[in-house]
């Protein structure tokens, strides 16, 4: 008996297996929902035929397209609140009718989509410790020059 496949070659089962993993279950569990064994299969086996399912390029590729498809969309949807949440906001700007809800409900979809997020950047630069040392001497040295220049300047010490 020959089992229908898909376009990429997949079996109903495969296609469910590979679902089910793209959508987070372990292989393991994805390999009990689409081939549902029985009781009596050992865990060991299961494992195993799971992960020969995940070895083969097919069911990876398709794994790996779904999770893809899934990024692209949440990716979509995000922009699409973000454009959502400040147009609203620009015609309640422009003198708009708003209730407190509707402002409310636009400042979290705003917060949820990051349109109200600060971007900040970090730049570090790792220095080896001898160069930390001669940089705060340097600048000890460049505080008493000029602690011994206003002394000089004043005739006494300042302390």
């Amino acid at each position: 008996m020959s089992v229908k496949k898909d376009q990429g070659g997949l079996t109903p089962k495969q296609a469910h297996f590979a679902r089910c993993v793209a959508g987070g279950m372990t292989q393991a569990d994805a390999y009990r929902e689409a081939y549902d064994p029985k009781a009596s299969t050992k865990s060991e086996t299961i494992h195993t035929l799971a992960s020969r399912l995940m070895a083969r390029d097919e069911i990876r590729s398709r794994v790996d397209s779904i999770m893809a498809a899934k990024d692209r969309a949440v990716a979509a949807s995000a922009l699409s609140d973000r454009d959502k949440v400040l147009s609203k906001l620009r015609f309640w700007l422009d003198g708009g009718v708003t209730d407190s809800n509707q402002l409310r409900a636009a400042e979290l979809l705003g917060k949820a989509s990051g349109v109200f997020t600060d971007q900040v950047s970090i730049t570090s630069t790792e220095r080896a410790p001898a160069e930390v040392a001669a940089e705060i001497e340097r600048r000890l040295a460049a505080l008493v020059a000029v602690e011994e220049s206003e002394e000089s300047a004043d005739g006494e010490a300042i302390h």
